[in-house]
């Protein structure tokens, strides 16, 4: 809603903020790095305006100057507590529900970093701590400081990583799994078949995954995943959130739009109940079809499994 998916309209994303929220929907996602600040600011507008009753998760350690796209990590102590009051000014809370790492900092060890966001907790100005794209070591190793509430990390039909790696340590320890880009930046409501469906500026361009070559081979698994959205009367949008979902109750998927109908469409994936048959065939649909490119570029996959 405020930068890398084309143009952004504020008054549309509250729109679909507020149809959100009137829906049941009341956990929202953001982090300091989106606009960057912007879209902590949209959110602390859009909570104003329903008073209150909203879950709301952010995150900080990406550095980004607005207008600039280069990006730098800090997790010291002394930026983490700049941020983390920043964060509260603009969301207009006097605490953060869910507090993430956004990126871990290699060279700093991250107990460092848990015991500056278990201050925050005594002081309340966080409720829970999560922690974004680590492995499961640093994941063991930052609980073992102070408890982990929820991991976030990419998962969806063309990225399944999490299942050999974090999840199971989830599991194991008790932390909640959030999936980011569970349609796998759009990609998987079949709305994405060639390069030029994405908007000038989007920036999936710079994404190898969508690069001519590997977008082109990718395609593959649109059309069997259309025709089992077909024989369930649904879309594929909804078939491929419907399958995250299915995957646990202990996975909350945070399916990222700005339109209207997108929001709808996602929200019924919540109502269709997939059978074994169905989950299975789709697990042997995304196997089959293994996305080609990584879902970073170099620079940005230096921060996942850290």
């Amino acid at each position: 809603m405020s930068e890398f998916y084309g143009p952004t309209d504020d008054t549309e994303s509250i729109g679909v903020l507020t149809a959100a929220f009137e829906a049941g929907v009341n956990f929202f996602d953001t982090s300091d790095m989106y606009g960057p600040h912007h879209n902590e600011e949209l959110l602390g507008r859009f909570r104003r305006e329903v008073g209150g009753g909203i879950r709301i998760a952010t995150k900080f350690g990406i550095v980004r100057n607005p207008g600039e796209y280069a990006r730098s990590i800090d997790n010291s102590a002394e930026y983490t507590r700049l941020a983390c009051d920043a964060s509260l000014r603009r969301l207009g809370v006097d605490r953060i529900d869910l507090y993430y790492i956004h990126r871990i900092d290699r060279s700093r060890p991250v107990e460092e970093v848990m015991g500056a966001l278990a201050d925050f907790v005594a002081e309340g100005k966080i409720a829970h701590i999560g922690l974004c794209e680590v492995s499961a070591e640093t994941l063991r190793r930052a609980h073992s400081v102070h408890p982990v509430t929820a991991i976030q990390t990419e998962y969806s039909l063309w990225t399944r990583d999490a299942e050999n790696t974090i999840l199971p340590v989830c599991r194991e320890l008790g932390i909640g799994f959030v999936p980011y880009s569970p349609l796998g930046r759009g990609f998987l409501t079949g709305q994405i078949a060639r390069r030029s469906d994405i908007p000038k500026g989007d920036f999936r361009r710079t994404l190898p995954r969508f690069e001519s070559g590997n977008l082109s081979r990718n395609t593959a698994i649109l059309k069997p995943l259309s025709e089992l959205a077909r024989s369930r009367g649904a879309s594929v949008a909804q078939i491929a959130l419907a399958w995250v979902m299915a995957k646990g109750n202990d996975i909350v998927p945070i399916p990222g739009t700005k339109r209207l109908a997108h929001l709808h469409d996602n929200l019924e994936a919540a109502n269709l109940t997939l059978m074994p048959e169905d989950i299975d065939a789709l697990d042997k649909l995304s196997q089959a079809h293994k996305a080609l490119g990584d879902r970073y570029t170099a620079e940005g996959m230096k921060g996942v499994d850290a």
